[in-house]
């Protein structure tokens, strides 16, 4: 594996990027937009960069996965106050993210796929100032399907086997917690993203790329608050995440799962090797390294935790603040 990053962007993708000289006239909300196209080919792009450029953002930045077959030209002249991303590698659903919160100057983003249906109506000031203007990490969404029926994407953190299986329910009330945003969406503070180091490039599954950034937010004290004002809807169909254990989730559980919090601290205990050896049926020499390198990165960031992944679960609080 890659070495686990340690700052914001550290991983330089080699990029495109296209934008106008003008800007959104009017915006009503301090927020910019990150679109993340992986899902549609472009097919719903023209109709959801108009919605949203009416609904008021500050400023949109457009991200692809990778080499768009479309006329980037042509999008440019319909929408000057858009800036196009291309990406000149392939790249991961985090790297898109990480990407987008370095071309923006706004406090706050909201990140969105290109699955989702957007309407001018989508927020309104009073929720922004009522959830955002605060000091969580992360809004994140009441997510529904196309007909309008409540997905079950708030996660509460269990632990069976030394194993997190986050469990799932679609009841959403005011401010409640929730483990990790369902993929990636959210509106997310870029002060506190920039700080927790964004997403770890090196962990390529989508979903424990997810779960990587956000179980570090949670050990280093920030929240994920979830609101039923904030409610967005798919397009089409709903992504089905892959869950299967691979070897980018080894370093997820090194980074998270592996780590003791003593005397306002973390560390990996040595004796935990043990457990990863058998855990990850890797040589012993690469186990053995893999497991210094974390080792190493916790011992850098020992004090960002503020707590373990065993007193998350024991402290999680699952009813509204």
């Amino acid at each position: 594996m890659n070495t686990i990053p340690s700052i914001f962007n550290e991983h330089q993708v080699p990029l495109t990027i296209l934008s106008g000289n003008e800007t959104i006239a009017n915006p009503r909300l301090p927020l910019a937009v990150i679109l993340l196209n992986v899902a549609s080919g472009g097919l719903y792009r023209s109709r959801i960069l108009e919605n949203l450029i009416k609904s008021g953002f500050s400023s949109i930045v457009s991200v692809d996965k990778s080499a768009g077959n479309y006329n980037v030209e042509e999008m440019l002249r319909n929408f000057p106050c858009v800036k196009f991303v291309i990406p000149r590698e392939d790249v991961t659903m985090g790297d898109m993210v990480n990407i987008g919160m370095g071309e923006i100057s706004e406090d706050y983003a909201l990140v969105i796929t290109d699955s989702i249906h957007v309407t001018p109506a989508l927020l309104s000031v009073n929720v922004i100032e009522r959830y955002i203007i605060q000091d969580y990490f992360c809004l994140v969404p009441k997510l529904v399907d196309q007909q309008r029926r409540a997905l079950p994407v708030r996660f509460t953190p269990k632990v069976e086997h030394s194993v997190l299986k986050p469990e799932f329910s679609d009841i959403i009330s005011d401010k409640c917690h929730t483990l990790y945003p369902f993929d990636f969406i959210g509106i997310y503070n870029r002060a506190k993203f920039i700080k927790l180091g964004g997403y770890d490039h090196t962990i390529t599954s989508p979903y424990w790329q997810n779960l990587d950034l956000s179980l570090r937010a949670w050990l280093w004290g920030e929240e994920f608050i979830m609101s039923p004002l904030f409610q967005l809807a798919y397009e089409g169909e709903v992504p089905v995440p892959d869950t299967t254990p691979d070897k980018t989730q080894l370093r997820f559980f090194l980074k998270n799962g592996a780590p003791r919090y003593v005397d306002n601290r973390c560390y990996i205990p040595y004796s935990r090797f043990v457990s990863y050896r058998r855990r990850s049926k890797l040589p012993i020499g690469l186990a053995y390294r893999e497991f210094m390198e974390a080792r190493r990165w916790v011992a850098k960031n020992k004090y960002h935790f503020q707590q373990d992944l065993s007193m998350l679960v024991d402290n999680w609080r699952d009813k509204p603040q």
